[in-house]
């Protein structure tokens, strides 16, 4: 994707403009940011995904306007309340990774990096249908595919959560805007910006009730926290397998008896430092360790391994469930590190950039390229285009 391509999708916008004006910094209200936007899946299709266990859901029901109810799926469609019922809420995570349609529609965004995207949420309301006045942690994206939702939305300091409530419910939500968003319309909203959407009545040109579906494409936002814990782990791991059993046992043959057996010896503690200090010294270390990290499928996610039947010329494209990454010396897949140079390297780039590899460019690829790509084939990372 062109970064100074003008988009209708960020309505009239580059992607470089969008991310120097809003990205972070304020929301975006575009209208008809897909026309003729339809839902990608029917109100049957969503129940069923919802219906699988490998699949987060949850259902949340309103009654009046101050009491909240949630429950995790999966559900089978008889424990939905009937469509018709007003107040409930269904939300269905990462349908990007279980319908083509969608995963298609999340690499519209992929002019923020691949790093940070996260997954395409739906969520299915009935009339007066909502999740309550909230705030995300991180970007968003809301792009109304079907039916109508009226969005209440404030740059409010105070972001106290109420007690008493299943959900993160803000205690004083404080409306500063009001949209109504029809199919096809999108609002972006930055990290920590309150809002609230409620599933309003619409009518097609026949007079036909028009389900309410909202699309939310997300984004990864790990704390510090989350960071260093991941990635000091990952990096202890590949410390061990490179080192030998005696460097990783702590020693101490000038021990002298104690009077004071609860007191930590200072000894130990050097050798705790000197441990995180050799961890945090090798120089490729946390580049390996982030990428682990950061192409690590979702729990839920596992992979059909297939047979590796390629024929010369045919292409392969990556599976909608491979998370694939690179740096400068490295190219990352499902938690797995290469080092990667050369012809080689760029194959490889091409294939993460591209999420596709054409016939030819596999045919001129090194043996050893050749061979990894079809394992990854064989592994069902790949797939057959």
């Amino acid at each position: 994707m062109e970064p100074t391509q003008v988009l209708s999708l960020l309505g009239g916008l580059s992607p470089d403009q969008f991310m120097r004006r809003h990205w972070q910094k304020k929301p975006l209200l575009v209208r008809q940011a897909i026309a003729g936007m339809r839902p990608l899946l029917s109100a049957p299709q969503l129940f069923a995904l919802a219906a699988r266990n490998e699949v987060e859901s949850r259902l949340i029901q309103r009654s009046g306007r101050q009491s909240w109810q949630m429950r995790r799926g999966p559900f089978a469609r008889r424990a939905l309340p009937a469509l018709g019922t007003p107040g409930w809420t269904l939300l269905v995570q990462g349908v990007d990774l279980h319908h083509q349609g969608a995963h298609e529609l999340l690499q519209r965004f992929r002019f923020i990096p691949d790093a940070r995207l996260d997954d395409l949420m739906i969520s299915y309301a009935s009339t007066e249908g909502g999740v309550g006045p909230h705030f995300d942690s991180y970007d968003v994206f809301l792009l109304q595919a079907s039916g109508s939702r009226r969005w209440q939305i404030g740059a409010q300091r105070d972001l106290g959560l109420r007690e008493d409530a299943p959900l993160k419910i803000l205690r004083d939500f404080r409306p500063q805007q009001e949209f109504v968003l029809h199919a096809g319309d999108m609002l972006y909203l930055p990290p920590r910006y309150a809002h609230d959407g409620v599933a309003v009545p619409c009518q097609d040109e026949r007079g036909r009730e028009q389900p309410c579906m909202t699309y939310s494409i997300g984004f990864r936002a790990p704390s510090r926290q989350e960071l260093a814990s991941a990635l000091l782990v990952r990096m202890a791991e590949s410390e061990q397998d490179r080192a030998d059993d005696s460097a990783l046992l702590y020693r101490d043959p000038g021990q002298q008896a104690s009077g004071t057996p609860a007191a930590i010896p200072d000894r130990l503690r050097e050798f705790a430092q000197a441990a995180l200090e050799r961890v945090l010294r090798e120089p490729s270390a946390l580049d390996r360790a982030l990428g682990q990290y950061l192409s690590e499928p979702k729990p839920s996610v596992w992979f059909e391994a297939g047979e590796v039947t390629w024929a010369p010329g045919q292409g392969l494209r990556l599976h909608p469930c491979s998370r694939m990454l690179y740096d400068d010396r490295h190219v990352f897949i499902n938690g797995e590190c290469l080092l990667a140079s050369g012809r080689d390297a760029r194959l490889m780039r091409q294939l993460v950039d591209t999420r596709h590899l054409d016939g030819r460019s596999i045919q001129v690829a090194s043996e050893q390229a050749r061979q990894m790509l079809l394992q990854w084939l064989e592994d069902g990372w790949l797939q057959r285009s």
